[in-house]
């Protein structure tokens, strides 16, 4: 069992190096604001929803090689540190790394908020050690 451990200790670590060296950036990720409690506009829907944007370090964007329907959607493809989802999981009090993913409106990359299509992981030895984000453009930046 601790050699399972060593070596998914070692996959992350590894997973980390790899994705700052193959360019790893900073993008944020767009979360609802906590609610606050006792306010009653808020429970009755009259308040305007808050957003709070998460950074995501390493990561690394590269084009999908899968498209949408009729190749029309661009599609793209986010790799994120297990250690970076990890912290932000952890420090906002979210169950797991799905319903970080399941409840976040998109990843803000440039300026550009993209639609999350889906999050899966890898792991080893049942500890993730990348993410992988499916991410599609907005519609009015398709040409």
């Amino acid at each position: 069992m601790a050699d399972l451990m060593r070596a998914s200790g070692a996959a992350i670590r590894a997973a980390d190096v790899l994705l700052r060296s193959a360019g790893g950036r900073v993008v944020q990720v767009r979360l609802p604001a906590p609610g606050v409690a006792g306010d009653a506009s808020e429970q009755l829907g009259l308040a305007v929803p808050e957003f709070q944007d998460v950074e995501l370090a390493p990561v690394v964007l590269r084009k999908s090689r899968e498209q949408g329907a009729g190749g029309k959607s661009a599609r793209w493809e986010l790799l994120v540190s297990a250690t970076a989802v990890n912290g932000v999981v952890g420090s906002l009090g979210y169950s797991a790394a799905s319903v970080l993913f399941g409840v976040a409106y998109g990843v803000v990359m440039d300026g550009v908020l993209m639609e999350v299509v889906s999050a899966t992981e890898s792991e080893l030895g049942g500890v993730p050690y990348v993410y992988r984000l499916m991410l599609r453009e907005p519609q009015s930046l398709l040409v």
